[in-house]
């Protein structure tokens, strides 16, 4: 059986610090067998969240049924003021949306968190508040989070960082949501 695992995240600026470093941890579940996918930026777009609203944007129906498939997710905001992005806490209020489904939430599912911000304290804060946010949509978060100072760790377009640490640590992340999707939950 194939692992699929979703990473949602980043910002609206194509190619941000936080969506970089998405890209790694979801390089990492790659690289332990995973078939991966990304919902970043203008696919993040979305109204916000309103349980009583039945429609949904092709966007939101796009995220919702790529949760639904996926076996474990990613996650990765950046930190602005201390906490979550609006355009990933929106994204994750969607997932309200599968309350009634067989595996409902993120139930049964491995998430690996990751924050990015420009400073220790924002980058530990929204770590927290996004590994919080997981557990009260029944979600998994591996053992290793990511809270990563973009004072200190930069991105590169290739796909690195200069910190090789930092993206060690990412690929990791990636490696644990695919280890305990697998049911080898003593892995990385």
């Amino acid at each position: 059986m194939a692992i699929t695992v979703v990473g949602i995240g980043g910002s609206l600026r194509a190619g941000s610090q936080s969506e970089r470093a998405l890209r790694i941890a979801l390089d990492g579940a790659a690289d332990a067998g995973a078939a991966t996918s990304v919902i970043t930026g203008e696919d993040l777009v979305l109204p916000f969240y309103d349980i009583a609203l039945s429609e949904r944007t092709a966007e939101a129906e796009q995220l919702l049924d790529a949760v639904r498939a996926a076996d474990g997710v990613v996650i990765a905001s950046p930190g602005y003021h201390g906490g979550l992005s609006g355009l990933v806490k929106n994204a994750l209020d969607y997932i309200e949306d599968l309350h009634a489904d067989e595996r409902p939430y993120l139930h049964g599912r491995a998430v690996g968190s990751v924050a990015v911000a420009f400073g220790w304290q924002a980058a530990v804060t929204t770590l927290n508040q996004l590994r919080t946010t997981v557990h009260a949509l029944r979600g998994w978060p591996t053992p290793l989070g990511g809270a990563v100072n973009s004072v200190e760790t930069k991105f590169d377009e290739a796909g690195g960082a200069n910190e090789p640490r930092v993206e060690a640590t990412l690929r990791a992340i990636g490696e644990q949501v695919v280890d305990f999707a697998r049911g080898e939950t003593g892995g990385a």
